[in-house]
């Protein structure tokens, strides 16, 4: 019987059309979907009869693993509970989106343990999993319903080219597939990139639609130092982080970037494009550091959701921050150890920005020895 191929464009109730491919996994059908690479065919991972379909109907051999699709970061720790700063990292700045992360399985409490042995035969080869959380919202709605991972591959015949449209996953598949949900040529036209993360090392598998030098840029360390205004206290956080890291790596601050080390500032309600203050310009300039061309910029989803650690001038703006992002919790700290603010000089004479500057610069003193930059990976830029 040829597969029932539903148009989303035209569909009058998108939930509806989400139900229908939720119901049809949980009997074990084929559903081709439409992700943001190429067109996908996705199992449940729970149903060892569906998979073993899947592997039939695509023609390929054991040899080759399928991925797992997730819902998201949190799906994947129970995977693979213990993620690698570089796997959490990478993660967090991919997802959802076009990149594949095979990584280490082997802990006893992941998940994995409960799907069916032939089916962990088929996900999980030399001990790892390759997890993906597609940018499609149909794919994230569907994976939002479904008890459990789903078992996604291209929807095509192994050796033939991938689907970019629904027509061409008909005509790959016939009538191996009972559903396939059209939403028109994918947005890349391309696969994911795959990437291999063993402890903090990385292996790219295949380039895909993520270049490596994007990659390996998305692999590097982000630190924010965050104040309210980014116009005093962390502008001068930023520089004097900069140029501790720089001692640390033993390179000049404008190197850190290659060295694989991003440090910016932000602020809970700054304005964009603003400059330093001019009294905040004058102590870093008597401390040998410029912040002339510094423009403020405001705390965006984005910044918080890359940054490794998030350093906040005081408790109040950990405070805003968690409020409003609790799942950075575990990433965002007050910068003085102590657990102290450091009070806004904003208004005040010059001598104030003086005392502040040498607090902040102990603060930073203290919180560099902290950081391991000894599993950093350099940024190739050739």
């Amino acid at each position: 019987m040829p597969p029932i191929v539903i148009d989303l464009r035209s569909a009058e109730d998108l939930r509806d059309v989400v139900h229908r491919a939720v119901q049809a996994l949980a009997e074990g059908k084929l559903v081709a979907m439409p992700t943001e690479t190429v067109y996908g065919l996705a199992v449940s991972a729970r149903d060892e009869g569906a998979v073993e379909r899947l592997l039939q109907a695509k023609g390929r051999g054991k040899d080759q693993p399928f991925s797992l699709a997730v819902k998201g970061t949190d799906d994947a720790l129970d995977y693979v509970p213990q993620l690698s700063s570089l796997g959490r990292r990478l993660a967090r700045r991919c997802w959802p989106g076009p990149v594949t992360l095979v990584l280490e399985n082997d802990h006893p409490d992941s998940l994995l343990q409960r799907l069916p042995a032939s089916v962990r035969e088929l996900v999980s080869l030399a001990g790892t999993v390759g997890l993906r959380v597609p940018a499609h919202q149909l794919v994230l709605d569907v994976l939002q319903l479904t008890a459990g991972p789903l078992v996604l591959t291209s929807a095509n015949r192994s050796g033939e080219s991938d689907s970019l449209t629904a027509a061409e996953v008909v005509d790959s598949m016939g009538e191996d597939v009972q559903l396939v949900l059209d939403d028109g040529s994918c947005q890349f036209g391309q696969p994911s990139s795959v990437v291999r993360v063993v402890g903090d090392d990385l292996d790219i598998l295949r380039a895909g639609v993520v270049s490596e030098t994007t990659l390996r840029r998305l692999s590097s360390l982000l630190i924010l130092l965050v104040c309210t205004g980014n116009t005093c206290r962390s502008p001068l956080a930023e520089a004097f982080m900069r140029r501790r890291l720089a001692d640390i790596l033993k390179c000049d601050a404008e190197q850190l970037d290659d060295r694989g080390v991003m440090v910016m500032s932000a602020g809970i309600a700054a304005m964009a494009g603003g400059r330093a203050s001019t009294h905040s310009m004058e102590v870093a300039a008597q401390r040998g550091l410029d912040l002339s061309g510094h423009e403020s910029q405001p705390l965006t989803d984005r910044l918080v959701q890359h940054a490794d650690l998030i350093l906040t001038m005081t408790a109040s703006h950990r405070d805003a921050i968690l409020a409003q992002w609790p799942s950075a919790a575990p990433r965002t700290e007050v910068l003085s150890t102590d657990g102290s603010d450091v009070a806004d000089p904003i208004g005040g004479p010059v001598e104030l920005y003086r005392s502040c500057a040498d607090q902040i610069d102990g603060y930073i003193t203290e919180r560099s020895r902290e950081i391991d930059v000894s599993t950093l990976i350099p940024v190739d830029r050739k």
